[in-house]
């Protein structure tokens, strides 16, 4: 069903037979294939304007040359027209090969095993202990998830690892604020929303008073010495931390395979600065120890500081060292924002340096910040919009949207949770992942826009369909009917989604499939409303609901890829 490398496979040939031998290949030509952006110039379009060179002939000459000679087997007709070979599949084939390979895959239509025997290590939403989860940690949230889901249905091996903001003198500040202000019972009842509050206030104390932050820093020093009870204040706020985070993660489906932070790496640390030292990488200046990076355009990286304590990216360079030693990664991905930039080329190019040949294999898939209906997020000052809070409210609001449209509808509560929480996340993995998003309800949940809503009804409206036709069985397709533009569209769409797929993880861009989802929905719909899909006789009516079941079975697929539920009932 691969129409690319059929074409080019033919291409090659022709070009064989009207030039003989050349140093071009079939996957040469196949690479130069384009889908042109109006149907009426073809279903495929080989621009010959690159080949003038190689087969040194004019474009023109050669477009006309290879329509001559291309076997026409299988298409409508092959034309030359001003330097391109169009290519116009036999649609009722066409259809049928797609429409028959997605029936076939059964729900894994796509899934390769390109990734078999590899592993793929994802570093992303690593929360910081003694905070909440709060809205500007859904991006590195949902999109490691979602590329854990792509590269999984690739067939890697996925090791998702939540690399908990777990060290640091902001501990020290937390027992501190704790010791002062703080009592277990509150503490425990309210958790981290209480500890928020002696964070919070903690900062405004210590702006009249600077001797606290003393103290804060003489408490994250008991952590660093093993003292007994900052170490057990310090374990409390981590299991209260994870316990209110894993009510978050059920919600949006979320699940790791380590929890190991930057605590983790304390006593990891050392033999990485001893080898540093060894190779003459690590050199004085003011006091810290760093690694020169000028010749390479960037500032410093300082491995320990003037008091000999270490920072990011000493406990970053133990951390890939234990990652690579232990998974053996393919790829070790960084789902952190754009902000990191430098702290990320820093990190790799102080491992290239140590003469680490996988450094290269290190990737910094960085996104833009989050804000909500125009408000940056800021902790310190308490303007902070809570994920879970945002999840119930969204959860509330499709509620109320289905109590008006739907009321009568079964298990509601549930179908509400889908909706609410998919519509978050998709909001999220919608536009590309460098952009920065503000979240907005009114779009957010719109179920005629590019929203998840809106792709989540077009499943159930696919489901609706289904559930209508019956479990009769249908008379053998005639895939002619299916040669329409409307139909022809979804039909393009179904084909393309595989190589869409090896593309977004080749980009670390899930919001390819987010926004695949709405063009297969859109093209769905209309094909919907142009075509009587029930009322037909029974071989024109088969074909029509094979298309249906397979562009409900994509659409879930794609919805699955990146977290998302597709309802059978709206």
């Amino acid at each position: 069903m691969d129409f690319r490398q059929m074409i080019a496979q033919r291409v090659w040939q022709a070009a064989q037979d009207a030039y003989g031998e050349s140093a071009l290949t079939a996957a040469d030509y196949g690479a130069l294939l384009e889908l042109p952006p109006d149907p009426a110039m073809g279903d495929y379009a080989l621009p010959c304007f690159k080949l003038a060179k190689s087969l040194r002939k004019p474009p023109v000459a050669i477009a006309e040359a290879l329509a001559a000679r291309v076997s026409a087997e299988g298409f409508e007709r092959v034309e030359a027209v001003k330097g391109y070979l169009n290519f116009y599949l036999d649609r009722a084939e066409y259809a049928r090969a797609v429409v028959e390979a997605v029936l076939a895959a059964n729900g894994r239509y796509g899934a390769s095993d390109a990734g078999r025997g590899k592993t793929i290590v994802i570093d992303y939403s690593s929360i910081n202990i003694a905070k909440r989860f709060h809205i500007g940690h859904l991006s590195t949230t949902m999109l490691g998830n979602a590329l854990y889901r792509m590269y999984k249905y690739a067939g890697y091996t996925c090791v998702g690892v939540n690399h908990l903001g777990d060290w640091g003198t902001q501990f020290g500040k937390m027992i501190a604020a704790y010791k002062r202000w703080g009592n277990h019972e509150e503490v425990e009842a309210g958790g981290i929303a209480e500890l928020t509050k002696l964070y919070v206030r903690f900062d405004e104390e210590a702006q009249k008073d600077p001797a606290l932050a003393e103290e804060g820093r003489a408490w994250f020093k008991a952590i660093e010495d093993g003292n007994e009870e900052a170490l057990s204040i310090f374990n409390w706020f981590k299991e209260l931390t994870l316990k209110d985070a894993a009510r978050v993660y059920d919600m949006l489906g979320v699940t790791f395979d380590s929890y190991a932070g930057e605590s983790f790496y304390n006593d990891k640390m050392q033999p990485i600065v001893e080898e540093l030292r060894e190779k003459g990488l690590l050199v004085e200046s003011d006091g810290a120890q760093i690694v020169d990076l000028s010749a390479y355009d960037m500032p410093p990286a300082i491995i320990l500081r003037s008091d000999g304590a270490t920072l990011y990216v000493t406990r970053d360079l133990a951390a890939a060292q234990y990652r690579h030693d232990t998974y053996h990664f393919e790829k070790c991905l960084y789902v952190v924002a754009y902000q990191q930039d430098l702290h990320f080329k820093q990190l790799f190019k102080v491992l290239e340096l140590m003469g680490r040949d996988w450094a290269k294999d290190m990737v910094h898939i960085s996104y833009g910040m989050v804000s909500y209906e125009g408000q940056a997020m800021a902790t310190r000052k308490g303007h902070v919009v809570y994920l879970e809070d945002l999840l119930n409210l969204a959860v509330e609001k499709a509620l109320s949207i289905i109590n008006e449209k739907n009321p009568g509808l079964e298990n509601k509560e549930a179908i509400a949770r889908q909706i609410g929480v998919g519509a978050v996340i998709f909001f999220d993995l919608y536009n590309n992942r460098i952009k920065d998003i503000d979240f907005y309800w009114d779009r957010a949940l719109n179920f005629d826009g590019e929203t998840a809503p809106y792709v989540m009804y077009t499943h159930a409206r696919c489901a609706s369909v289904l559930r209508k036709a019956g479990a009769e069985a249908d008379a053998a397709p005639d895939y002619a009917a299916l040669s329409d533009a409307d139909a022809q569209n979804v039909v393009r769409l179904l084909e393309q989604f595989p190589g869409l797929l090896g593309e977004a993880l080749e980009r670390g861009e899930p919001s390819m499939i987010t926004r695949y989802s709405v063009d297969l929905a859109q093209a769905f719909n209309k094909f919907y409303y142009e075509q009587r899909i029930l009322d037909d006789d029974g071989a024109v009516r088969a074909a029509r609901l094979n298309l249906t079941r397979a562009a409900k079975s994509t659409i879930a697929t794609a919805l699955d890829l990146i977290g998302i539920s597709a309802p059978e009932r709206m």
